[in-house]
């Protein structure tokens, strides 16, 4: 079926316009009146960031690289917390000796399910729309550990964010093809009877620390 794919939307292209499909140039021909840059300075833009997650119904926590740790222990004790998954490749000097860190790449869905929290960090975080975005790197871990535990709690630094979206866009052209996954807020969804319920499709609480 792969393979028949590309042969049948061909095909279709051809019936279509009756010349052969140029994918490239139909897409450089696509108007783009939209703004693809922003304008603003690193502290606007983690400003608006935490303004917009703030929106979302997320927690936000401003720090520096040195107090990471301390930052990390804070926000997990707020929410009653003291034990997290974390991605195999997340870097030890964010670990505060306070909380108990469990390798999570291995895990199980119970295991995932049962969990406290995770604690990951991030590809890049877009200031005007508030959302995080994940590759799912070494230090990121895999969709399922973003995805199972009730409680994310992500790190974001300050070199990270950008403005809008087709900033963050270019940068994961940039770094090669992969998935993604873009968080913004805790999940939730209006599906059943219009009544908001928060942790159907993923964690039912989101914190974010900011790291300049």
């Amino acid at each position: 079926m792969s393979d028949a794919k590309p042969e049948i939307l061909e095909k279709i292209r051809r019936a279509v316009d009756g010349r052969p499909a140029d994918r490239g140039a139909d897409y450089a021909a696509i108007p783009r009146s939209y703004r693809q840059s922003g304008d603003l300075d690193r502290a606007a833009l983690l400003d608006l960031l935490e303004e917009r997650l703030h929106g979302y119904g997320a927690g936000v926590y401003r720090t520096n690289r040195a107090d990471l740790p301390a930052a990390i222990a804070r926000a997990a004790a707020a929410r009653g917390k003291s034990r997290l998954l974390i991605p195999d490749g997340a870097p030890r000097e964010w670990l505060p000796e306070s909380i108990e860190f469990v390798g999570a790449e291995s895990a199980g869905v119970d295991a995932l399910d049962q969990a406290e929290g995770a604690l990951t960090g991030c590809a890049a975080a877009i200031a005007a729309t508030g959302s995080i975005v994940l590759r799912h790197s070494a230090a990121e871990g895999r969709r399922a550990l973003t995805l199972v535990p009730d409680y994310h709690l992500c790190i974001v630094f300050a070199e990270q964010v950008v403005e809008t979206v087709p900033e963050a866009l270019r940068l994961m052209h940039e770094a090669g093809a992969g998935l993604l996954t873009t968080i913004a807020g805790p999940s939730a969804t209006a599906d059943i009877e219009m009544t908001r319920i928060q942790g159907v499709h993923g964690p039912r609480t989101l914190d974010a620390i900011l790291a300049e």
